[in-house]
Formats: C-alpha cells, sequence, structure tokens
C-alpha cells in the first residue's frame, strides 16, 4: 500500500485558520502558531459573549421597565409581583418594548398590577 503524506491536509488546516484569523493584526493573521492561538482565544471570547448578551439584554429589560413604573407611582418589585397575581404572563422583553412605545398600554397594566395586590 502506498504511503500517504500530510502535506495537503497541513496545508487545508492552516489555510482554514488563517482565513479566520483574517483582519487580525500583525502576525496574529499571517503566522499559523500566533494565528492559531489568537483564533482559540477569539472563540472563547465569542463563546463568553453569548452569555453575557443574555445578561445584558435582560438588565436591559428590567431597566426600561423600572422607569416605566417610576412614571406611574410602582417600583419595578411591586409591579412584577401584581402582575403575578393579576395573572398576567408578558416576559420582561414585551414589558420593555410597551413601556417604551406605548405608555397608556403600560399604564393600564400598572393599574392591573396595583389592583391584583
Amino acid at each position: 500500500m502506498a504511503r500517504v503524506k500530510g502535506a495537503m491536509m497541513t496545508r487545508k488546516r492552516r489555510k482554514k485558520v488563517l482565513k479566520l484569523a483574517k483582519g487580525y493584526w500583525g502576525g496574529k493573521s499571517k503566522l499559523f502558531k500566533t494565528a492559531k492561538e489568537a483564533v482559540m482565544k477569539s472563540g472563547q471570547y465569542a463563546y463568553i459573549g453569548r452569555k453575557q448578551k443574555k445578561r445584558n439584554f435582560r438588565s436591559l429589560w428590567i431597566t426600561r421597565i423600572s422607569a416605566g413604573c417610576k412614571q406611574n407611582g410602582m417600583n419595578y418589585s411591586t409591579f412584577m409581583n401584581g402582575l403575578k397575581k393579576a395573572g398576567v404572563t408578558l416576559n420582561r422583553k414585551m414589558l420593555s418594548e410597551i413601556a417604551i412605545h406605548d405608555e397608556a398600554a403600560f399604564a393600564s397594566l400598572c393599574e392591573k398590577a396595583k389592583a391584583a395586590l
């Protein structure tokens, strides 16, 4: 059986890493070893960032809801507790959108929450 040399697969693997490192500064985009390290690190940052994005958006929605509640004479925790007791099952994303774009509807939600307490 003929001996298989690894040059083709090695080149393919290296080209893949260098393609991912395109646009990096200096040797990180040109040299395989440093490019590989940079790509691995950027992959870790991307993975962590996908988790942090969810946290950041949730805190943003809570801040927006809280601001809307303060305009209607409530605080966030009593508002959420009142909604839960009233049986309103809107998520925080939708509540924040309502607080921004439709203040009358949010005021009526606040009234429902107050009535349920």
